[in-house]
């Protein structure tokens, strides 16, 4: 296999564990945050600043690269990789979840999604097929089955209907998917259900691909919601596989995640925030805009050693922020995505040293204080 996960400890009273994952373009140590490059770009950031914060892996979109620049172009520019001048790990999701968040502008059939841009309104047709062969024109290491995401809340039938979708679907992206050098993932799906979560794992586990998604949560539903279908879920997996939970990424959704036994997150949250002045602390959330930071000459977290922290104030930031002074929404980036990704490996580090529970307490209890 292109893609495959080493388990290299697992901690003795939950399900999080400490692995490696191996790409065509390197192997990195797992529980991993992917960056979010949705456009071939992690906004505000260059190549090797994400390297130096340690991103060994990132999450670019296939929707919007299908719809700009297109993904012939970016065949003929030698592939996603090359494109972007990133030689590390790229997934791609398969651009379902876009697809299904334009409401009124697309239609579901069993043959596929029929919808209108975003950008222009130009009329276009997404199926399994083509899903996969756009990826497969991008070049990624991970590749993504093409989905329906469940909204929520949905009635059983639907959702059970949508489920069955999904399999057959994810049987069609198999069919087509012919590059060696890449992994084809499937997602579960469900809803809300677990008798259809289990339906969708069990289908998708017969069907052996290299590594699975948990798909449809952090739609809209409650916390404690999502981390029961987590528990019911992740263990119906297979072990030896990466396990994915997408679009999760705030601190106490990625530590419980981890606990349920997950590897691989992404998310847009710790960007989108950025460029609205809120950073993420070991004390939670700091909104760097407000007035009472105006003479706050501390990093915005002393704990932190990234760039931004290292090298300015608060108050500093703050100023940048309020004079639309681009400079400071690159720092907060910075620091939202250090921040995560540090704390990946805190959490990978407490897995091997077994540790794992104190750590999860001590962070949630000084995170929520």
């Amino acid at each position: 296999m292109s893609v495959t996960y080493e388990l290299v400890k697992k901690c003795s009273k939950t399900g999080a564990r400490a692995g490696r994952l191996h790409t065509p373009h390197g192997t990195f140590d797992t529980p991993i945050f992917m960056p979010v490059g949705t456009q071939a770009t992690v906004k505000a950031m260059s190549p090797d600043e994400l390297k130096d914060m340690g991103a060994g892996i990132i999450l670019s979109n296939t929707y919007h690269l299908y719809l700009r620049p297109g993904h012939e172009l970016v065949a003929e520019a030698g592939g996603l990789h090359k494109f972007m001048n990133w030689d590390r790990g790229i997934l791609t999701d398969s651009g379902g979840f876009q697809v299904f968040s334009l409401g009124a502008l697309r239609k579901i059939t069993e043959e596929g999604v029929t919808f209108r841009s975003h950008i222009d309104g130009s009329k276009h047709f997404l199926s399994p097929e083509k899903a996969t062969k756009v990826q497969m024109a991008l070049g990624s290491d991970i590749i993504m089955a093409f989905d329906e995401c469940v909204p929520f809340p949905a009635e059983h039938d639907y959702a059970r209907k949508s489920t069955e979708r999904t399999t057959r679907w994810a049987e069609r992206c198999r069919q087509t998917h012919t590059r060696a050098d890449q992994a084809l993932f499937g997602i579960v799906q469900g809803g809300m259900y677990k008798d259809l979560r289990t339906m969708s794992a069990n289908d998708l586990v017969s069907l052996d691909f290299p590594g699975y998604a948990v798909g449809g949560l952090s739609v809209g539903e409650p916390k404690t919601l999502m981390y029961e279908m987590l528990e019911h879920t992740v263990p119906l997996l297979p072990e030896r596989k990466p396990r994915y939970l997408m679009g999760v990424g705030t601190p106490d959704c990625l530590v419980e995640g981890v606990m349920h036994g997950i590897d691989m997150f992404d998310c847009v949250f710790p960007t989108r925030v950025a460029r609205n002045g809120t950073v993420m602390t070991n004390w939670g959330r700091l909104v760097v805009k407000n007035a009472e930071y105006a003479r706050d000459f501390r990093p915005l977290d002393d704990k932190c050693s990234c760039y931004a922290c290292r090298n300015f104030s608060r108050a500093y930031i703050r100023h940048l922020f309020k004079t639309d002074e681009i400079f400071g929404l690159r720092l907060t980036t910075i620091h939202n995505l250090h921040f995560l990704l540090n704390f990946m490996s805190k959490m990978r580090t407490a897995i091997i040293e077994e540790r794992f529970l104190d750590f999860r307490q001590e962070f949630l209890a000084q995170y929520n204080r």
